[in-house]
């Protein structure tokens, strides 16, 4: 039975718990703004975000690839002035993975979000509150179950990214294979073994993600 390398589990991790992050960070503010605006503009935004849902993986790569790669211009200025590339790196696989993965936190934020009373708005408003303060300090605290929801969704599916990450990180041993690549790579070399024993873990880290995420949303519902 083959060994288990354990660099995989913990790129996996580092890389969709930065992806998780990011997308926090990018994704409430984008969701609210769509929760809040209509028209073309808003729309367009909105089927912008939902994107790589429905495009292959190939694809997401392939349009990261050539807007991150060593060819596009990004890739130039950065390889020219900081010695640094994107693609076939962690940050490479970082990067696939918040593009992936971002989606299920904007929608499920976003729906969230519309179904705020809007009177505790305008009221939050005529006493004088700021838009920022009446973001963390109602809407946040109101909406939080569908945040935690997308939170959740945007960490499994960054920890189980294979096309898009595969794409444009590759799959370099001890620098950027994830478990999911690292799977791919047991079963090409016919290492059936070693890739059950993979597929068992990931399977019982996501069961336990998904298990804690429903505990911690129950207590915090019985307060």
């Amino acid at each position: 039975m083959g060994t288990l390398n354990l660099f995989p589990l913990y790129l996996s991790f580092r890389v969709a718990t930065t992806a998780t992050v990011i997308g926090i960070i990018i994704g409430l503010p984008i969701a609210y703004l769509l929760s809040k605006g209509n028209g073309k503009i808003i729309d367009f935004i909105d089927t912008l975000t939902n994107l790589p849902v429905v495009l292959p993986p190939t694809v997401l790569g392939y349009y990261i690839l050539i807007l991150l790669g060593r060819q596009s211009p990004i890739g130039i200025f950065l390889e020219k002035h900081f010695n640094t590339m994107i693609v076939f790196t962690p940050t490479g696989a970082i990067i696939a993975a918040t593009i992936v993965s971002i989606p299920f936190l904007i929608k499920s934020s976003k729906a969230s979000f519309i179904e705020i009373n809007k009177d505790y708005l305008n009221a939050a408003r005529l006493l004088g509150r700021s838009e920022i303060n009446i973001f963390f300090t109602i809407v946040i605290p109101i909406a939080w179950r569908g945040i935690l929801a997308g939170v959740t969704m945007t960490f499994v599916r960054a920890l189980g990214d294979f096309g898009t990450t595969l794409m444009v990180s590759g799959s370099i041993p001890g620098k950027t294979m994830t478990m999911p690549i690292a799977i791919y790579d047991a079963l090409q070399v016919g290492n059936k073994e070693l890739a059950n024993l993979l597929v068992f873990v990931m399977t019982c880290i996501a069961i336990i993600v998904l298990f804690t995420i429903n505990w911690l949303e129950r207590k915090m519902k019985r307060g």
